[in-house]
């Protein structure tokens, strides 16, 4: 029986100092680990932003192509031009960034125009789901784009 009491005694384990600096470590790991995969989220958001705009420009062009030079709003893109459901309403939010087209009809004086806006639907902070607000419309061959927290616009620079 004494030598089970002599083994168990020599027997050492982790203190608590050491066990709460693994688990400090960790945390610390964890943290900068999610910080980077914010960033990483916002910048797969914008990315995302961009190319959809670049795809509703697409549609629209065809669009009008085909309705006399109209152009059409998100339900009229769904219907005739394969823009994908999620555009559903006036202002849907895709991958994080809320969308608003606006779209004028033709006059005697002036033809059709739309615009579209892509904002990030939370803008700032630790769950931001992007920085940078991006726009685009029917007389413009880009998309322009601001780092400011306000929705880009025309005179913007190009991206």
């Amino acid at each position: 029986m004494s030598i089970l009491r002599l083994r168990l005694r020599d027997q050492r384990g982790f203190n608590l100092i050491e066990l709460m600096i693994v688990i400090a470590i960790i945390g610390l790991l964890i943290g900068v680990g999610a910080i980077a995969w914010g960033a990483m989220i916002r910048s797969g958001n914008e990315t995302a932003a961009l190319q959809t705009l670049d795809r509703i420009r697409t549609f629209q062009a065809q669009y009008a192509a085909k309705n006399r030079g109209k152009f059409g709003n998100f339900d009229d893109l769904i219907r005739n031009s394969g823009l994908d459901d999620k555009f559903t309403g006036e202002r849907p939010v895709v991958n994080g960034y809320i969308f608003t087209l606006t779209v004028e009809e033709p006059t005697s004086s002036r033809p059709a125009f739309y615009s579209v806006n892509a904002d990030p639907q939370v803008a700032e902070g630790v769950t931001a789901t992007g920085n940078r607000h991006f726009y685009t419309d029917s007389s413009l061959g880009t998309t322009r784009g601001t780092d400011e927290n306000r929705p880009a616009k025309a005179d913007d620079p190009s991206i």
